[in-house]
């Protein structure tokens, strides 16, 4: 398993070549978009958020957002470190919080969220699906650098 240093070593060496990848295949709108996110995704979205990680620590006075997602989830499970739904996972934390700002603000309502969201990505198809491979790609790193990247409950089905 690699370290969180070599995790952040990676991902900023790796978020440039995906970012041009992406830029030759959607347009370099996209490709910007895809360079960040890959970083976004390594440095403070990774799978390690459910333990006390470096990617915690970049939260600062946020970590607690992550309280729910460090308590609920053990590490490396299918569920935080699992192809697809970690991530999903992880981004629809982001989204709970960003739902109850949203609540609490006067005039607004929650039913907003979900829909600007599919409006973002329906005007902006490219960056939106540059985005999210990006967040997905970082994590997959992760993974190949932890030596094994399917979650511990997957390893015996896997290896056989």
């Amino acid at each position: 398993m690699a370290s969180g240093r070599n995790h952040d070593r990676a991902t900023a060496l790796w978020s440039l070549p995906w970012g041009l990848v992406v830029a030759l295949v959607l347009g370099w709108q996209a490709g910007l978009i895809a360079a960040a996110s890959f970083l976004i995704g390594g440095l403070w979205l990774s799978p390690d958020l459910d333990t006390r990680s470096l990617a915690l620590r970049r939260w600062g006075a946020l970590q607690w957002l992550w309280w729910p997602y460090r308590t609920l989830l053990p590490h490396r499970s299918f569920w935080s470190h699992g192809p697809v739904i970690g991530t999903l996972l992880r981004l629809l934390v982001l989204l709970g919080w960003a739902g109850l700002v949203i609540a609490l603000l006067p005039g607004r309502s929650i039913a907003e969220l979900p829909q600007a969201l599919l409006q973002g990505i329906r005007r902006h198809p490219a960056p939106a699906l540059a985005l999210l491979l990006s967040l997905e790609a970082s994590v997959w790193l992760h993974l190949l650098l932890d030596g094994d990247p399917w979650p511990s409950e997957w390893r015996g089905q896997h290896r056989r």
